[in-house]
């Protein structure tokens, strides 16, 4: 996968490809209703977009909760690309970004599904299972270490 670039958007000019890959694996695959989806909250956060062979091909949000935690969500790569590793390395250039602007905490609401993948990452689960958007989710959360 060596023509696989992760970066962060630019917004407001990559939005667009962004909001395409979300409504395609969230509301077209999983029936997300796009008032869920779009919550106003996209304005506030830092996006990252991953192309592969010059194609968008997946994109994570990041908002910030306080000055030293924050979400990482709407992790979405596109259907015909899974399996490849993609949504891990957008996930490790996200804590990546996030460990050099000091945040030391990060949260996911990860559905329970894809679990795995945030638990291979070393996040770890808290409490018990719950719906969001009609789809059971777990929160999980990483306190970042620094060199």
């Amino acid at each position: 996968m060596s023509n696989l670039v992760i970066k962060i958007a630019k917004i407001p000019e990559e939005f667009p490809a962004i909001a395409a890959i979300r409504k395609s694996v969230f509301q077209e695959e999983q029936g997300v209703d796009p008032a869920l989806e779009f919550d106003g909250k996209d304005e506030i956060s830092d996006h990252l977009i991953a192309y592969l062979d010059d194609k968008v091909v997946g994109t994570t949000r990041i908002r910030y909760l306080d000055e030293k935690t924050a979400k990482i969500e709407r992790l979405a790569v596109l259907s015909p690309v899974r399996g490849q590793g993609i949504g891990n390395k957008i996930m490790q250039n996200a804590l990546l970004f996030l460990a050099h602007k000091n945040i030391r905490e990060v949260v996911i609401h990860s559905q329970e599904y894809v679990k795995s993948l945030y638990q291979k990452l070393d996040f770890v689960e808290e409490g018990e299972i719950f719906e969001e958007a009609g789809i059971p989710h777990v929160k999980m959360r990483k306190i970042l270490h620094f060199p």
